[in-house]
Order: C-alpha cells, then structure tokens, then sequence
C-alpha cells in the first residue's frame, strides 16, 4: 500500500516538473514575441505618429515585463516579487502618461496619423499575441500565475482588433479623432492597471503586524 502511494507520489512530483519545465519554455517564446513586438509597434507608432500603436507597444512592454518576473522572481521571497512588480508599475504608469500626452498633443494640433501602417502594424500585433494565445492555451487551467498570463494574452488580442478598427475609422474619416479615442482608453487603462500593481506591491512590502497573544 505505501509503496503504491510512493510510487503515486514520484509520479505526480515528475508530472509536475515536466508541466513546469514545458511551462518555462512556453514563458521564454512568449516573452521574447511580447518583447520583438514591443520594438516593432513603438518604431512604428513614432514612425506613423499613431498613438493608438503606441499605447499597444504598451500592452506588449506589460507582457514581456509579467513574462519577466514569472521566470526570474518565482520561487523568491514576497519582499524581492513585490519591488519587482514595483518597478513594473512604474513603468506602465511612465508609458501611460506618455501615450494619454501623445493622444492629447495630436488632438491639439489636429495629426492624422497614417492609417495602413496603423492596420498593417496592427494585423501583425494580433498574429503575434494569437500565437501567444495558442502557446499558453494548455496553461489556462492551471494556477493564478499560468491562468493570469493568458487572460493578458486573450485580452490584447482584444486590444489589437481595436488598433485595427482605429486603423479603419481613420482611412474612413481622414481624421486622427479614432486614433486619439483609442489611445486615450488603453492609456487610461494602463494608468489603472499600474495603480492596481502598486497598491498590492507596496501592501505585501508593508510589515506583517502580529497581535500579541493575551
């Protein structure tokens, strides 16, 4: 009996390690799609005065950095997971304010920026975190850390499809305005998510208070 109960237990523990081993190699290709396109979509929305890709290339930058810290600070104490999620906050909100200024400079002068590279960009962000999605779908199941990595995956390509319809309003009206409205959402959106981030990080760096027993 005990030794069937060994032998289950090997079992799992070598089951276990080889979900996380593959989980891993998961991690490193999506973090390097995530940072590759990152490059691309911050070139391209400079290039194309779109803030819209920009505000996009800021989705990927969030990946890569969650990508990031899932592979070198798991298994680390809470202390060292909570500065790095710290410095992950900061530069969501830096890049947040950047694109909220971006879109409102472009209101004020009235740029309309160029609407095939917005859509070809566009098309090539969604292929890219499509296949992100098609990697991490085995994981989606998994614990909060795997199931959360997917939900980001599953919710740029969301993000994507609204670049492209920017991309569309744009061609469409020959005006930056749907670029702008775009931009300034995802730009707020990053600005949220970077409060949420630090406001957990700076609780779990806090001191742990123990009651004294009367």
């Amino acid at each position: 009996m005990s030794a069937s109960c060994c032998n289950h237990c090997h079992a799992d523990d070598a089951a276990r390690k080889l979900r996380d081993k593959t989980y891993r190699r998961v991690l490193w290709a999506v973090l390097a799609i995530n940072a590759i396109m990152f490059a691309v979509e911050i070139g391209a929305g400079l290039a194309s005065r779109s803030a819209s890709l920009q505000a996009d290339s800021l989705d990927f930058l969030g990946d890569a950095a969650n990508y990031a810290i899932s592979l070198f600070v798991v298994g680390m104490a809470l202390q060292v997971r909570a500065r790095a999620s710290l410095i992950k906050a900061l530069t969501m909100g830096v890049f947040g304010v950047w694109v909220i200024g971006v879109a409102g400079w472009n209101s004020y002068t009235g740029v309309t920026p160029q609407a095939y590279t917005m859509g070809v960009v566009g098309l090539s962000a969604l292929i890219a975190n499509a296949a992100s999605f098609g990697l991490l779908w085995r994981f989606r199941d998994g614990d909060s850390n795997m199931r959360s990595a997917w939900i980001c995956t599953r919710n740029d390509v969301m993000g994507n499809i609204a670049v492209m319809l920017a991309a569309l309003g744009v061609f469409g009206t020959g005006t930056g305005w749907p670029d702008v409205i775009v931009a300034g959402v995802m730009g707020a959106l990053a600005l949220q998510g970077a409060a949420v981030v630090m406001r957990q990080a700076l609780a779990e760096l806090r001191p742990v208070q123990i009651t004294p027993i009367a």
